[in-house]
């Protein structure tokens, strides 16, 4: 069977000439901010990996077809689209036969850029354990994802909302290269650094993209996980951060709320107690993981080049 997949003119013709492209996810499109401010900073984004010597493929399913890169019109419409579905790994599939639109997260974006050839995807921040997970069992699949699908993932750190320390503890037992960007220790998302040591440092996309190609060589599976510290400029500080997280975390306890639900709650509950500082914060870390992720992808087309 044939795998209904449209890729844009922009990536169509980068792929055609060999050029660095980097897969961007469309959930922060239709679950992260309301339109148009949704729509402008997808445009910001895709322009940042664009100046930066790549170009940007947001990845959805429309109508049964998953896209590779969005022309403007199909962005306007995802941006303004009701009932959107979230797809990860365990339904993304089924969106896509059943003729659905879906926007994807980490796990489905990795998925679809590796069928599509694309080697660096750029998000804000990764799913992981939830705190509670003990008993809820709410484990992202983005984490097994990481494991086997072999695509390097540029994100500021798992959500500062979740439980860090068994996040990063499952990602170091499914063997996935944690690798913090220019700092010794992990960020937290919204905040530049944690108190987590960094089981791994890199300081260059040279040495990002090598990593990548030599885990391939290996045949080892999976892809990288890097995390690039939010600019200081547009930090969150935790300690001001850990009040508003935990009477996020109170509130959707009281009120029932798991699953799927429990991020969009969250995230759009700090909202409102940071009075849109975090937003603010989210879309400066994720221009900065796009840039970086731009000079990842250009450095893996050179090295690759090289080699052969």
């Amino acid at each position: 069977m044939t795998i209904p997949m449209q890729f844009s003119v922009e990536v169509a013709n980068a792929r055609s000439q060999g050029s660095p492209v980097v897969a961007l996810e469309s959930t922060i499109i239709t679950h992260g901010m309301p339109f148009p401010q949704n729509v402008q900073t997808a445009r910001i984004v895709e322009q940042d990996v664009r100046d930066n010597g790549a170009t940007p493929a947001t990845i959805a399913v429309i109508k049964g077809v998953l896209h590779i890169g969005l022309e403007a019109d199909i962005l306007d419409s995802l941006g303004q689209a009701q009932n959107v579905a979230k797809l990860s790994r365990a339904d993304i599939a089924a969106c896509i036969a059943t003729g659905g639109t879906g926007a994807t997260t980490v796990a489905a974006t990795m998925i679809a850029a590796k069928l599509a050839g694309i080697s660096v995807f750029a998000t804000g921040g990764i799913g992981g354990v939830h705190r509670g997970a003990e008993t809820s069992f709410d484990i992202s699949a983005d984490l097994h994802e990481l494991a086997q699908t072999a695509v390097t993932v540029v994100a500021a750190g798992a959500k500062a909302i979740l439980d860090l320390d068994k996040t990063y503890e499952v990602l170091e037992t499914l063997g996935v290269p944690v690798i913090a960007y220019g700092q010794d220790t992990l960020p937290a998302f919204w905040s530049s650094s944690s108190a987590l040591a960094a089981p791994l440092r890199m300081d260059t996309a040279d040495d990002i993209a090598r990593a990548q190609i030599m885990r391939g060589a290996m045949g080892l599976s999976g892809g990288q996980l890097i995390c690039n510290p939010i600019p200081t400029e547009a930090e969150i500080p935790a300690k001001v951060l850990a009040p508003a997280i935990a009477q996020a975390l109170a509130e959707a306890d009281a009120q029932n709320i798991s699953a799927k639900a429990v991020t969009p709650f969250l995230l759009g509950r700090i909202f409102e107690l940071t009075d849109g500082q975090s937003l603010t914060a989210n879309i400066a870390l994720v221009r900065n993981n796009a840039r970086l992720a731009a000079k990842i992808a250009a450095q893996m087309i050179k090295q690759t080049a090289t080699a052969q």
